[in-house]
């Protein structure tokens, strides 16, 4: 395939104007390497079922180089870079002037101030501006393209969720992927500047991602990471360290305790070359934890949300209504709690996944399939979750199940007491007529009398507040859930926002690994 050579504003607009399919962009400041060429591989597969135009832009971003460091010398070769880019399969390849981004100067254009909880850490520690000069030009480039999407690799960590807070909070309609740090055989990440190295140094590098290495294996192990050492080990094989720190995700923040994920951050310099690098450490995998009201379809969104990011389905609604089915089959009065409490001493509730994703409940090894769904368990289920010893033992159970992670569950009370520490927790709600038209569908479809549409609408209105008001694991959202409501979205439209906001959450090098 032979790219476009887009050398001007208007070549570029020229050819935007002749497109009629997705703009995917991928923004470089050249020195394209086999890190980049696997960006653009990797994101034309991942998005080949929307075939977007792939187009690669190369700007060295003066406003994000400070008085004494290397913008100058950085390496520029255009011949090879749009060479490199068109066999990783860009359609075109954008080289703009500085006036092309700035038409009457830097002085006289808006410049964007990116937020000081953001760049006051890490690399923003000795790099004064360097990240208000990234935004900036980010911000420009995504103003004269409008692409629909966005690809950036998880290498600049840092720089990677100052962008997404900037699309974010600017309503920018583009969306970010993110594609993990590639490394050489050695393990080395590849960088523009990595061709400054001296076969010694390079040697020496080689440190670095070994120690990173192995504080991820350590971690794994439950291990503590030792700081001071890797310092020491860094310092033995001539690197100077500017900062290693481990920190949260998302904020960069330093703490003495992380419940799951975090990062190891270093940036050091071998010679007069200054690199960076980072791992995350996780010890098991992510956890997203789905709630919302009755209705919402959770049960339908989670199950196919799950299958499509690698993650096992945990049916929590399934089990209440087992139990409750199991209480109706002994013929127990639903409001004598005493005998119910009685009568699942002697239950024996297990959970399978089928060939095709379905989560199978059986009681005392009875499969149970249509018969937890039927308006008479759906009544009466809401009652018996309400129970202290059911919630308990279910709670419980459910708990166990997730101590290995790597699972979405649905149900009422995941984020606030099945899995507070779940890294992804999202409130999934409807209005109560939008859930009653789903329920009236649902009945429909497997075969059950559907009643008045109003009455459909009373019964949700009451079995929220049954849920919300019960004394025990009572439905509400957590504080750092977020929040989509479903009213007018279609089931794949949910699915993709589900994705959208675990991908957000979750950086690729944690999940695309080997064994996912």
């Amino acid at each position: 395939m032979t790219a476009q050579n887009l050398a001007s504003q208007t070549s570029l607009k020229t050819w935007l104007a002749n497109q009629n399919k997705p703009i995917m962009f991928i923004p470089t400041m050249g020195s394209l390497h086999d890190g980049h060429s696997s960006l653009i591989k990797q994101a034309k597969d991942y998005f080949s079922s929307k075939n977007p135009q792939t187009l690669v832009s190369i700007f060295v971003n003066p406003l994000q180089f400070g008085p004494k460091e290397d913008f100058t010398k950085y390496p520029r070769n255009q011949r090879k870079d749009f060479h490199s880019a068109m066999q990783a399969g860009a359609n075109a390849v954008w080289t703009p002037s500085f006036e092309d981004i700035f038409p009457e100067g830097a002085e006289n254009h808006f410049q964007i101030k990116a937020p000081q909880k953001l760049t006051s850490k890490l690399c923003g520690i000795k790099r004064p501006g360097h990240f208000d000069g990234v935004a900036t030009v980010v911000l420009r480039l995504l103003q004269i393209i409008k692409p629909e999407i966005l690809i950036l690799g998880e290498k600049d960590w840092q720089q990677l969720i100052i962008i997404r807070r900037l699309v974010e909070d600017l309503e920018i309609p583009t969306q970010i992927k993110s594609f993990p740090t590639y490394r050489d055989v050695n393990g080395m990440a590849y960088s523009s500047r990595n061709q400054y190295l001296s076969p010694t140094e390079k040697k020496n590098a080689l440190t670095l991602s070994r120690e990173l290495k192995s504080a991820k294996d350590l971690y794994k192990q439950e291990k503590p990471i030792n700081i001071k050492r890797i310092t020491s080990n860094l310092m033995q094989n001539n690197l100077d360290i500017e900062y290693l720190k481990l920190v949260d995700i998302e904020l960069l923040e330093e703490k003495k305790y992380f419940k799951n994920i975090c990062l190891l951050a270093a940036a050091v310099k071998c010679g007069s070359t200054r690199l960076i690098d980072h791992t995350f450490l996780m010890r098991r995998f992510p956890i997203v934890a789905i709630d919302g009201p009755a209705g919402a379809g959770k049960s339908t969104v989670s199950k196919a949300f799950a299958k499509k990011v690698g993650l096992l389905y945990l049916d929590t609604g399934a089990m209440y209504r087992a139990i409750t089915w199991f209480i109706q089959s002994k013929g127990i009065a639903y409001d004598n709690e005493q005998k119910v409490v009685e009568a699942i001493k002697d239950c024996e509730l297990t959970l399978e996944t089928s060939n095709t994703g379905q989560t199978i409940v059986s009681i005392n090894k009875k499969k149970l399939t249509d018969e937890i769904r039927s308006p008479k368990i759906t009544e009466k289920v809401a009652l018996i979750a309400s129970y202290k010893t059911v919630r308990e033992t279910l709670t419980n159970q459910q708990k166990n199940i997730g101590l290995s992670g790597g699972l979405v569950a649905e149900g009422r009370d995941i984020g606030t007491a099945v899995f507070p520490d779940a890294e992804v927790k999202i409130f999934l709600t409807a209005t109560p007529l939008e859930r009653a038209k789903r329920r009236a569908l649902d009945l429909k479809s497997q075969g059950f009398d559907v009643p008045n549409l109003k009455v459909l609408e009373a019964q949700i209105k009451k079995r929220d507040h049954d849920d919300s008001n019960r004394d025990i694991a009572p439905l509400k959202q957590a504080k750092d859930a977020i929040e989509i409501i479903t009213d007018g979205m279609g089931k794949n439209e949910v699915i993709d926002r589900l994705i959208e906001v675990f991908r957000s959450k979750i950086p690729e090098e944690v999940w695309a690994t080997p064994e996912n």
